[in-house]
């Protein structure tokens, strides 16, 4: 094996990216970087039909945002390596000398069954409780249609008249194919259970399996890091790679992620159902006209998220959750990925967000407040906004906590908690709120703990419950009995806005 490492992320750009997905591309990326190996970006588009115009371009955004960007890719790409073209689509003309090199050393054969004959096959197989398998045991039963029973002739005779038909790799028989996967160990295969896979289709383009395998190996791929879904192919890319005398790269089948539940892979209803995403950004559906949620938009860091993700099927060896991406690419190992399916929590990936936010530095969530803020109309100088984050940092999880949490803040309240109202606010509460706005209005040096000690001093002096006074204030400032001390409110919303706020209470509430 090639002690260079060069690995590849190489999804379809038939729609939005999955977090499955991502994470395929985190752990290639942190794998190379920690053996200072180059990070792929490759386009698997040979599937025509299922081609979405604007997802290539998703996935390259996707990437950027999570702060993996690759070393090699299609067009755009920061740095463009020696290797390409990217997408298969522009490797078209590569693959059929591939799979015509495979005929010749009998590896592969052209089949012209066609679809509605071996619908049939199928079916008769059904009937007599089997199973269908186009291999070694029918292959050449006279039964089916292909280049092993019919003569050099009839196959150029039937190529020249236009007969759709397939390349199918030849499957060897009576072998026990001994596999290793960096995750899941050593696995046997009987050779006579596999079928002769299509690698080369009637519309001219190669399956999955012979562009993966060739372009692997054209691009000198020294590991192969993808999902389990690939497990089952394992067999016949390492039979590719025998069959074309080549080496074979190691390969690591990384588990999936699961529904909260842990019953199933987790999936876009999931999402939908359980009111979270499962995509990096948000997606337009140009078909269905449908918008996906994205965790971009969601309001999750991308440092969170990739931290999230991270631990989704594989662990450090310590009790450490919170890591940098540089802290990452230090500690990654594939040895520590498990094998079985990792479960997603809501409720944890909120948690990394909490924390990456609590992290964050005032002057930064400021920034991003001031922006979510001026979408309301709304336009407080930065130190102002500074300042109300770092009273209500603790208690967020987005941005757009600080809003749920602290709008008061900003704006009076338009509304009074009823129940609280109800409870708090007695037959005598306005009186001693009109009396309460005179002595705020006679306080000189404005700032938190100089009002507090002026008013407990007059609640004290006029000999009430401080829970009669300061609940029914709370109430004044921000309809609801919630929020940070209560004399910092008063200090940044300042006299005048406090005194209109009593006022405003007394008329409503009493």
């Amino acid at each position: 094996m090639n002690s260079t490492v060069r690995v590849r992320f190489a999804p379809s750009p038939t729609g939005p990216l999955h977090i499955g997905g991502v994470r395929t591309a985190l752990y290639n990326y942190l794998f190379a970087k920690k053996h200072s190996g180059t990070f792929i970006l490759r386009i698997e588009d040979t599937d025509q039909k299922r081609y979405v115009p604007n997802a290539e371009q998703y996935i390259v955004d996707a990437l950027d945002w999570c702060g993996i960007p690759f070393d090699e890719g299609p067009k755009g790409a920061k740095s463009k390596g020696s290797f390409g073209p990217y997408r298969q689509s522009e490797r078209k003309h590569l693959y059929r000398k591939y799979a015509d090199i495979l005929i010749d050393k009998g590896w592969a054969y052209f089949a012209f069954d066609t679809p509605e004959q071996l619908s049939l096959h199928r079916k008769k197989n059904e009937e007599n409780g089997e199973t269908f398998i186009y291999n070694w045991h029918n292959r050449k039963a006279g039964e089916l249609m292909n280049s092993l029973v019919l003569s050099k002739e009839e196959v150029q005779e039937k190529i020249n008249a236009g007969q759709d038909y397939v390349i199918r790799f030849k499957s060897p028989k009576d072998e026990i194919l001994t596999l290793n996967d960096e995750i899941r160990g050593t696995i046997k295969i009987d050779t006579n259970t596999l079928d002769d896979k299509v690698i080369f289709k009637s519309d001219g383009m190669p399956t999955y399996h012979l562009a993966n395998v060739v372009d692997d190996h054209l691009m000198e791929i020294s590991h192969v890091i993808r999902g389990e879904e690939w497990l089952p192919s394992l067999s016949l890319h390492v039979l590719l790679y025998k069959a074309f005398e080549w080496e074979v790269p190691l390969f690591a089948h990384l588990p999936l992620i699961l529904k909260p539940t842990g019953k199933g892979k987790l999936s876009k209803r999931d999402g939908d159902q359980l009111g979270f995403p499962v995509f990096p950004l948000s997606y337009f559906d140009e078909k269905t006209r449908d918008v996906s949620r994205g965790y971009r938009e969601e309001g999750y860091f991308s440092d969170a998220f990739i931290n999230m993700l991270s631990l989704l099927g594989w662990n450090p060896g310590t009790t450490q959750e919170i890591f940098s991406l540089n802290e990452l690419i230090e500690v990654f190992d594939l040895s520590r990925v498990s094998k079985s399916g990792a479960k997603f929590n809501l409720e944890k990936t909120r948690w990394f967000n909490q924390q990456y936010l609590q992290q964050k530095d005032n002057s930064l969530l400021a920034e991003s407040l001031l922006l979510f803020l001026s979408k309301k109309n709304i336009y407080p100088k930065k130190k102002y906004v500074e300042k109300v984050i770092s009273l209500i940092k603790e208690r967020a999880f987005f941005i757009s906590d600080f809003w749920v949490i602290g709008a008061f803040f900003f704006e009076a309240p338009r509304s009074f908690d009823q129940k609280a109202s109800r409870k708090k606010w007695k037959e005598n509460t306005g009186i001693i709120m009109n009396d309460l706005a005179h002595i705020i209005l006679s306080i000189n040096n404005f700032i938190s703990s100089n009002i507090e000690s002026k008013v407990k001093a007059w609640i004290t002096e006029q000999n009430m419950g401080f829970g009669s006074v300061m609940q029914p204030l709370r109430l004044s400032l921000v309809g609801a009995l919630h929020g940070p001390h209560l004399f910092d409110i008063i200090e940044m919303i300042g006299k005048e806005e406090t005194i209109n706020r009593i006022q405003h209470a007394i008329k409503e509430l009493s």
